[in-house]
């Protein structure tokens, strides 16, 4: 199968310090009202477009999930809104060494909300195009990953669709923060490929320096039932104690998670052993200057004694 069918066929579509994302996609022109009402009560958002944001709400910066199902779009609470990944969303992991990143066998079935629109799947992106959030914030979003609960994986992710490698974003498999850069007045979509159906928690923070000199950031939980067996009410009922952010994940955190089971083990040993022969290597220096120190204060008697008896 060529890269191109690849893509055509599983659309699985970056983490620095904080890496940078793609701008807004082509096709992907929006602009938000500032009037546009926040919703209250219960959504199970299945089919149609939805977009994580951050936005003020009572002067306070916060992440919220904007819905763009219906005729007019809304804000919604991340604790109120479901996102439903439905049996649609099950394509093939290729058997193509450039999603090895996704750590899942090449022709299991995963669930993928794709980067570009499936009118059955629900699409999901991030925005950063609220009108007061541009406004304010100096020149763009960091987006970070502090954690996910789940049965199985999830691997957020890019596809440029030109032959370039996919651009991975977040990865459940890494324990590390993990952030990217979105500039002010973007609206981008991805791929988020699931491993197996069940309920995931997924936290995630917006944060920003302000032209005003001040640092703000907000964390919000999406809520997914995977699959069509997934039960709502166990969705909602969901909860996880998710670590606040740690230290940001570095290049040489991701070579190492990308390094074949063992490789981290057989270094440990061999440095263990290394250190272990610089001890008795040092300890046989110890040794052989006691006993010359021993050998020249014998000698220094046995001349004192020849000169007293003299």
């Amino acid at each position: 199968m060529t890269r191109c069918a690849v893509a055509a066929v599983i659309m699985l579509a970056t983490t620095q310090t904080p890496a940078r994302a793609e701008g807004p996609t082509p096709g992907l022109g929006q602009s938000i009202a500032a009037d546009q009402p926040i919703a209250t009560g219960r959504a199970e958002l299945a089919t149609g477009h939805v977009d994580i944001g951050p936005r003020y709400v009572d002067n306070r910066w916060t992440l919220l999930i904007h819905d763009g199902t219906q005729a007019r779009p809304v804000w919604r609470n991340s604790d109120e809104a479901l996102l439903r990944v439905s049996d649609a969303a099950l394509q093939t992991v290729p058997d193509d060494p450039a999603y090895a990143f996704l750590d899942i066998d090449a022709g299991k079935r995963v669930y993928v909300v794709p980067q570009v629109q499936n009118p059955d799947v629900v699409w999901l992106g991030w925005n950063t195009q609220d009108p007061r959030v541009m406004q304010t914030i100096d020149r763009g979003v960091t987006l970070t990953l502090l954690g996910v609960r789940g049965p199985g994986s999830l691997t957020t992710y890019l596809q440029s669709g030109n032959f370039a490698p996919p651009q991975p974003l977040w990865r459940s498999s890494q324990s590390k923060a993990q952030p990217f850069w979105a500039e002010v007045n973007t609206h981008t979509h991805a791929n988020w490929v699931f491993s197996a159906p069940g309920v995931y928690l997924v936290a995630i923070q917006a944060s920003a320096d302000l032209i005003n000199g001040e640092t703000v950031s907000a964390t919000g939980t999406l809520r997914f039932a995977v699959g069509d067996a997934t039960s709502a009410a166990e969705a909602y009922a969901a909860t996880a104690d998710i670590p606040a952010a740690g230290p940001a994940a570095t290049d040489e955190d991701r070579a190492a998670d990308d390094e074949p089971a063992g490789t981290s083990t057989t270094l440990l040993i061999i440095a263990l052993a290394g250190m272990a022969f610089l001890l008795v290597i040092g300890l046989l220096i110890l040794l052989l200057r006691g006993r010359g120190a021993k050998r020249r204060a014998e000698q220094e008697r046995a001349a004192a004694l020849a000169e007293d008896q003299r």
